[in-house]
């Protein structure tokens, strides 16, 4: 018979074996010959051994290289096909068959199944060169698993035909898994005593109770079947053991060492469990690495599991050096039913930042325990969001992380961390995110993620655990020597076909899973990076988010600013017109300009959508506007403290560094708070609130990410609370009813816009010493609502800076005829004057001449309202 090519492979099906009884493993004691008699089983003097990548090893320690069990596989070739065979046309549940080619030819063929609740192994030879009638054949075999020990037997064939011989061997549920590792004897009935191997000179191996699975998709798949299939990427481990644990304990109850000829795939390992009821979580162990010392013992969690099971919090409690495993569970069923994404227009967005456990933590958030710190405290908190303006909240990143470095240290990037769960555990913390967003949602609120997807908490220290992706594959998952400018070892190789596979993948779950509306991608300028740390100048990562199908409604957002330097680095960034950025120009030129530095034309940029960055096809709603952010300064302190080791934060203390009772310094910082504020509201783009800024929340001047403090929720019922939260409020209102000047997902036309300087003079555009800029915002007549009968509020815009230490006399240009000009804010006025929805009269009003007075350190806005309205 010819033998069958290298290129086949197994095809199989998998029953549920029950139960599996590890503590008591009971080898086969008879087999049945082709007519049904009863044989007993005939024991080696071989002693015990175990299953070693090398072969069997016997109590004395030698190794017996003779029983290697990596194998050659074959098609699956149905029964019916061998004639009269060993099974007499019964067929097997569920049957796997493989083939194999031995050294001195010929062919072997095994069949494995089940019948009776037993599983049968038929194993049936044939075509042998020059084999006589009255040759014996043997089979010498034993079962194999990892670190396990079991006897060897020895059980004669049958011969069926000249030159075919056959036997089948039972064996209980409870047994399974293990491997039947085999090779063949034959004896002419003299001294003569050949053993017989497989054509690479190996030991025949197949596996019962479990099979080879298949390569796709990564992590782990149920079936109908009840069987589960794993998978994991490791293209440079030597050996993969997939390690399965009862609930809860520090010890693997079950492990199987992958054989890399019935278990890999290219650079996959694979094996897929017939059941795996038993168990409740997974992981593995990967050696050959090239992690550094203490490595390749450990179990490593598997980079897709979605459901995490932790252990063995460090001695304080703290879960930092968390041990964790994947849940041998499916993800829990959710009703979706009636949820749609609101699918905002970036140009409409209201972001707020925040820290989830950090928003309602605090005692002061007055909420239950078990919801405190939680998704489910966002939920109760929502009335909050809704009071600002906010359309769209924007979450730290919520992926696993070591509570050491915090939340953009992540080490998992398919689950959401379980502390911000009710009990936290993983599937309450899984359906706690589920229906906070689902009721956001059902609010008209978008949910974007902060993600981090450049590097990972893992430590190569040797004195801590090592948690995931250096231990599976370091080589292929990180550069291979870190990153030079970060100064940090566990960058991740984000270019690297299967990480950014992985990036992807996870990307997609959290869309499909969570319904997330989109993404600010943290440490952007490194997703632009090659392997040696060069940038690229087409990132295939970015490249390929941008084109995503499923990602493509999804909002893809670039933060440049890195965790590790606490800085944000200035890049080009590659967009294809999808691609919006964080705009850090804007946070640094506005604050130089109300420190009373920086050029007006910077302003100018600023205001009008930052075309030098985002008029390359793009427009000003590709521009996420901040003043403040979760690292460095909040807004209280950036007018607060401006030490010399401050600078790089551009703040402004206002004449007196810290706290104070000068009142003349706490009203220069209220005002400069308002201007910070109104500005980031009038300018185009997307603003973006960062959590606490609303109730001068302060960290103490340092502008450490791990010294910001709870929100408080007391903080709220303050004077200054209470007047930033209104006038928030009012901003957001202003935005969404005068879109047609303040909502634009294109730039200006240069005929809508006129500039105006001090002592109304045209401005000095690149003048230092310039501290006054106004501007006049026209309303596009083609498109205006000059024909609404549902509003009166038509008119144009009047906004002005004043960033010196004096008074500036303004002239407002004359307005369009039947027209006034209406303050609607004026910040250097007390409140509640300083802003109103209603609109003041200005009175130096004279033969259409409007003249005002700006108090130093101020913004003003004016709108032209219809005199009939």
């Amino acid at each position: 018979m010819a033998a069958l090519q290298p290129s086949l492979t197994v095809q199989s099906r998998h029953p549920n074996p029950g139960v599996i009884n590890l503590a008591r493993l009971t080898i086969v004691s008879c087999y049945y010959d082709q007519r049904k008699r009863i044989h007993n089983v005939k024991k080696t003097e071989m002693g015990k051994f175990h299953f070693n990548r090398e072969g069997f090893r016997d109590l004395t320690g030698n190794i017996r290289r003779d029983l290697d069990v990596k194998i050659f596989a074959a098609a699956k070739i149905s029964v019916d096909e061998i004639g009269t065979s060993l099974v007499s046309r019964v067929e097997l549940e569920k049957e796997s068959t493989y083939s194999f080619r031995t050294e001195i030819g010929g062919l072997v063929k095994v069949y494995v199944g089940r019948k009776n609740m037993k599983y049968v192994v038929y194993i049936e030879v044939s075509s042998l060169p020059q084999w006589s009638i009255e040759d014996n054949l043997v089979l010498s075999w034993g079962l194999l698993r990892s670190e396990t020990r079991f006897n060897t037997n020895e059980t004669p064939f049958k011969q069926k035909t000249l030159g075919r011989y056959a036997l089948h061997l039972e064996f209980n549920s409870n047994e399974a898994p293990f491997y039947l590792s085999f090779m063949l004897h034959s004896s002419d009935g003299g001294s003569s005593n050949i053993s017989i191997r497989s054509h690479r000179k190996k030991n025949f191996c197949v596996p019962v109770g479990f099979s080879s699975g298949y390569p796709a998709p990564l992590g782990i798949s149920f079936s109908n079947d009840g069987s589960v299939n794993f998978a994991l990427f490791s293209r440079n481990a030597e050996s993969v053991v997939l390690c399965l644990h009862d609930e809860m304990t520090n010890q693997s109850s079950l492990e199987i060492d992958l054989d890399p000829y019935i278990n890999q795939t290219g650079d996959i390992w694979h094996v897929s469990m017939e059941s795996v009821g038993q168990y409740a979580s997974y992981g593995y162990r990967c050696r050959g690495t090239t992690i550094g010392s203490g490595g390749d013992g450990q179990v490593l969690l598997d980079p897709y599991a979605k459901i995490l099971r932790n252990f063995f919090p460090d001695q304080s409690g703290s879960f930092s050096l968390l041990k964790c495993l994947g849940d041998l569970c499916t993800v829990p069923a959710f009703d979706w039913a009636g949820d749609a994404h609101p699918h905002l227009q970036m140009e409409k967005l209201v972001v707020y930042r925040l820290n989830v456990r950090r928003f309602t933590e605090d005692q002061s958030s007055q909420l239950p325990a078990d919801v405190a710190g939680t998704f489910s405290g966002i939920v109760e908190k929502l009335n909050h969001l809704k009071g600002l303006g906010v359309n769209a909240i924007l979450m730290e990143p919520i992926f696993p992380f070591d509570e050491q470095k915090g939340p953009y240290f992540p080490y998992h990037f398919f689950s959401p961390m379980s502390l911000y769960g009710p009990t936290h555990d993983a599937i309450s913390t899984i359906n706690g995110l589920k229906e906070m967003v689902k009721k956001l949602h059902a609010d008209g609120i978008e949910i974007l993620l902060e993600v981090v997807f450049t590097h990972t908490a893992e430590t190569r220290d040797s004195s801590r655990e090592m948690i995931t992706l250096g231990g599976i594959d370091n080589s292929s998952y990180y550069v291979s020597d870190g990153d030079v400018e970060s100064k940090t070892r566990n960058t991740l190789n984000c270019n690297y076909p299967i990480v950014q596979q992985m990036i992807l993948d996870s990307l997609r779950h959290w869309v499909t899973e969570f319904h997330i509306d989109g993404f600010v991608f943290m440490n952007a300028s490194s997703l632009l990076k090659g392997s040696n740390g060069e940038y690229l100048s087409r990132p295939s990562l970015v490249e390929a988010i941008a084109f995503d199908p499923l990602l493509s409604r999804s909002k893809i957002i670039a933060d440049c600013w890195d965790p590790h330097d606490m800085v944000s680095k200035e890049i080009h960034f590659p967009h294809w017109n999808r691609w919006a950025e964080m705009n850090t120009r804007f946070c640094n030129d506005v604050r130089k300009f109300f420190m009373g530095e920086g050029l007006l034309s910077d302003l100018a940029t600023r205001l009008c959508g930052s075309g030098d960055t985002f008029s390359d096809g793009r427009g000003p709603a590709f521009s996420f506007n901040f003043i403040a952010r979760n690292s460095g300064l909040p807004l209280v302190d950036l007018v607060s403290f401006s030490s010399s080791e401050l600078s790089s934060e551009l703040s402004w203390n206002c004449g007196e560094e810290g706290q104070t009772n000068k009142t003349i310094v706490l009203e220069k910082r209220l005002k400069q708070i308002r201007n910070f504020i109104f500005i980031l509201f009038i300018s185009l783009g997307v603003p973006v609130l960062n959590m606490g800024d609303e109730c001068g929340q302060s960290a103490g001047g340092s502008p450490s990410y791990g010294d910001r403090k709870s929100f408080d929720w007391d903080a709220l019922k303050t004077g200054f609370g209470v007047q930033t939260t209104k006038f928030i409020r009012f901003l957001s209102s202003l935005r969404m009813r005068r879109s047609d000047l303040l909502q634009k997902r294109s730039f200006k036309k240069k005929d809508n816009i006129d500039w105006h300087g001090s002592h109304q003079s045209p401005p000095r555009w690149e003048d230092p010493s310039s501290e006054f800029l106004a501007m006049t915002l026209k309303v596009d007549r083609d498109n205006s609502q000059f024909s609404s009968k549902s509003s009166h509020i038509v008119g144009d815009l009047f906004i002005a800076f004043n960033s010196s230490d004096h008074p500036e006399i303004i002239n407002l240009p004359s307005p369009t005829e039947g027209m006034a000009w209406l303050r609607l804010v004026d910040t250097a006025l007390p409140y509640p004057g300083f802003f109103s929805t209603s609109g003041d009269p200005v009175l130096e009003q004279m033969k259409g001449l409007v003249a005002y007075e700006m108090k130093p350190h101020s913004c003003v806005l004016f709108e032209a309202w219809s005199l009939s309205g």
